[in-house]
């Protein structure tokens, strides 16, 4: 359903991202993952054809969606296919819903722009789409306006006006961010149960590597505006070979108990006006060498999974 290859994005002489390539299946999960600031909501943001609305433009590769080439496409053009086929799923619900206007034509609009409904058959397909969101009393709740719901209410507002069109592809960025924990398991296991009811497929952007873990098919591993390792969970779970991808995965905490050490991953993310020489890892890296600082290392296919590293699968 959606192919992205060797994706560059450029802001000005700026190139905060290179090098990513991933394939999404009909009816797959796709994790992105990540600390802040390694190029996922760019990503994103790529995808949906979002880059001049901040200056930004893709200056490499391709992005082909169900056969269709997007790099190439007029704004018009993409904004039928925006919302439409591809449903975007925002990072923060509390800004991304109209203060002023009332839930149900928020939602409404969406039928009527892509699926050229009236606003009788658009209003009953928002209160149709709510109830399969689990929200009780959905016809009440279209006469609401934002500010008179909870956080996790507004979050499913915003999964329903990326369905209301019937996409094919649905690109969550981040759609927990703003949640208390237990609404974050609620919205998670809703997404996952979205995938399998209606075959959809599904980008699931996240810093959360035990949300990948336990919904993705398939993952990719972003560091520095970098993909710097994919691949099916199974695989990239079991045997990283990334130091990068170790680490995060060495993060996740491993039980409940009072005495447990919480594992952190030394220094911070470069900014795109200092990404270092070589491999972008390699000032955090444990084991790194001399060509780490000078070499960018391509990538290393293995099986359907590939790593950009100098030493793959080595441990410090």
């Amino acid at each position: 359903m959606l192919e992205v290859s060797n994706l560059e994005v450029a802001f000005g002489p700026v190139a905060p991202l290179s090098g990513v390539s991933f394939a999404l299946d009909k009816g797959e999960t796709l994790g992105i993952v990540g600390e802040s600031g390694s190029g996922k909501s760019l990503t994103a943001m790529s995808v949906m054809g979002l880059l001049p609305l901040s200056g930004g433009r893709i200056t490499a590769g391709s992005i082909v969606f169900d056969g269709q080439e997007l790099t190439t496409l007029s704004e018009p053009a993409y904004r039928r296919l925006r919302g439409g086929r591809i449903g975007l799923i925002t990072q923060n619900p509390m800004t991304s819903l109209d203060p002023l206007q009332k839930i149900g034509p928020q939602v409404d609009k969406v039928a009527v722009l892509h699926l050229g409904m009236t606003a009788r058959e658009a209003r009953a397909r928002t209160v149709e789409i709510l109830g399969t969101l689990r929200i009780p009393e959905p016809a009440l709740i279209c006469e609401r306006y934002p500010h008179q719901m909870s956080g996790g209410m507004k979050q499913r507002i915003v999964i329903a006006m990326a369905l209301a069109a019937d996409p094919d592809v649905l690109v969550a960025d981040e759609p927990t961010t703003a949640l208390d924990v237990t609404v974050q398991a609620q919205i998670i296991r809703l997404l996952d149960d979205l995938v399998k009811e209606r075959d959809l497929s599904l980008v699931l952007i996240t810093h959360d590597m035990s949300v990948v873990a336990q919904t993705c098919d398939k993952v990719v591993v972003m560091y520095a505006g970098r993909a710097i390792e994919h691949g099916p969970v199974g695989a990239i779970f079991g045997a990283p070979q990334h130091p990068y991808t170790q680490a995060l995965i060495g993060c996740i905490p491993k039980g409940l108990g009072q005495d447990e050490q919480l594992t952190g991953i030394p220094g911070t993310v470069p900014t795109v006006l200092n990404y270092p020489k070589g491999c972008p890892f390699h000032p955090r890296c444990p084991r790194a060498q001399g060509i780490c600082a000078t070499d960018r290392p391509a990538h290393v296919t293995q099986g359907d999974s590939a790593v950009a590293c100098h030493f793959p699968g080595e441990r410090a």
